[in-house]
């Protein structure tokens, strides 16, 4: 179904006060999470080296965010003691295993403006850390991605892992038309707002957790930066890479199938169109009415292109009205369908049968227009050639075109904004701390899943 376009606020610079020194105490601007299963070896060099390097460059408040899944070894007593060291070091325990789950959990619950996450390996160079922010920070971007597949990016690893890593990205590709080069590099930021709007709606909470964010994301339309890293291989990985893989290959599946259904109303993630009101707001323009014109262009050149197709298919095997109504018909089936979701943003199915029976009223009416052109051409002549008849198609369909796209912006689906009189939702000014109360997990899986208590252990 429809929902409001431009939930989220435009996005605004961080102000450079949240740097003085007495907001040292308040909330952080960034909170970098590392996930951590049995790594009681790792963690307290990984957090060391990360907390000396943010306190020597990074210019904000910054909080060290050690995520356990449920390690059974002594990870626990090591993050719990650098807690009470660090000040910005925190620990937070979960009782079931998944770097998703982990991931959303924490991000869910944390006051900061921009959250982030790498591995405990410390795989990547730290210098790609202010980078990987500072397009946040700026409000230029609403994700980041470290890429360990940039032309830029120097990379040490095996060939069998490099193989893996290409070939994911080529399946990405070719199945979900992403655009991002890197969705497993474990080195990415996100800001505040929009987690709280974008992973309630990511499912996984393993490893394809990030690949799924980040379709979501892309398709939502918003703006995902990429790094270029330096990365270094840890030979010692416990990764299972063969579950992994096909886990990630049922994923992909899955968010597949919920793209291709409109299962998901992403149109409510969408920003407004920069800072600027002016850019928002253009005088004597509905608003939608220039997306929404490309959209029907677009869909309307494709089928005309099917619809012409068609005609000349059917042509062969019966007169000239009886294919251009069996033609007219098919793509106006698929002009309707089309158009609902790509152009007038309408999702699921709700009102779909009703949308298609309107949609099919205004073929009738681009049937006369056609139909009554063909009339014509034959009333003119006896024996008209094929290219007489198609150049009247043509005129004949423009008209009708211009007629579907009045009819289907003002009747089929027409705009439903909230009633005036509905109280505004209020969204918390970027720069303001805001205080998120635990969260349970949201994904489907565990329906029965609850979040811990996610300030206990400091």
């Amino acid at each position: 179904m429809r929902t409001p376009l431009g939930n989220l606020p435009a996005r605004q610079h961080l102000p450079v006060t949240a740097a003085a020194p007495d907001h040292a105490a308040g909330a952080p601007v960034l909170d970098v999470v590392i996930p951590v299963y049995n790594e009681e070896d790792d963690l307290e060099p990984c957090v060391r080296r990360l907390h000396a390097h943010l306190s020597g460059t990074f210019p904000y408040p910054f909080r060290i965010t050690v995520a356990d899944n449920a390690s059974t070894d002594l990870t626990p007593a090591v993050a719990r003691s650098l807690a009470a060291e660090l000040p910005e070091v925190e620990y937070f325990r979960l009782e079931q295993k998944g770097r998703g789950r982990a991931l959303r959990t924490v991000w869910t619950a944390s006051d900061a403006p921009v959250l982030a996450y790498m591995d405990v390996d410390l795989s990547t160079d730290l210098n790609a850390l202010l980078p990987l922010v500072a397009p946040l920070i700026s409000g230029h971007s609403d994700l980041a991605i470290g890429s360990r597949l940039a032309r830029s990016s120097r990379v040490v690893r095996g060939a069998k892992r490099e193989f893996i890593s290409r070939t994911y990205n080529l399946i990405l590709r070719g199945s979900l038309a992403a655009r991002f080069s890197d969705a497993q590099c474990g080195f990415k930021a996100i800001r505040g707002d929009v987690a709280q709007r974008l992973l309630p709606m990511v499912e996984d909470s393993g490893w394809f957790f990030d690949t799924e964010m980040l379709v979501l994301a892309e398709r939502a339309g918003l703006r995902i930066h990429e790094v270029p890293v330096d990365w270094v291989d840890d030979p010692d990985s416990s990764v299972d890479i063969v579950r992994t893989a096909t886990d990630d290959l049922r994923g992909v599946w899955r968010v597949g199938r919920a793209l291709a259904t409109g299962r998901l109303a992403l149109d409510r993630l969408r920003r407004p169109f920069g800072d600027d009101p002016r850019d928002r707001d253009l005088p004597d323009v509905p608003p939608g009415l220039a997306r929404q014109l490309v959209g029907f262009c677009v869909v309307g050149a494709l089928s005309t292109l099917v619809y012409l197709a068609l005609y000349m298919l059917f042509r062969l095997g019966m007169g000239a009205q009886p294919a251009n109504a069996l033609a007219l018909l098919v793509s106006a089936l698929g002009n309707t369908a089309a158009n609902r979701r790509l152009t007038f943003g309408v999702r699921g199915r709700d009102r779909a049968v009703r949308h298609q029976a309107q949609g099919l009223v205004v073929f009738g009416i681009g049937l006369a227009l056609t139909s009554g052109s063909l009339a014509a051409v034959h009333a003119a002549s006896a024996h008209p050639g094929h290219g007489t008849e198609l150049a009247a198609l043509i005129a004949a369909n423009l008209a009708a075109t211009i007629l579907r796209f009045l009819l289907f912006r003002a009747w089929v689906f027409p705009d439903r904004t909230p009633a005036a009189s509905e109280p505004a939702v209020q969204e918390p000014a970027l720069h303001e701390p805001v205080i998120h109360e635990p969260v349970p997990d949201q994904t489907p899986a565990a329906p029965h899943e609850t979040a811990p208590d996610l300030r206990s252990a400091r």
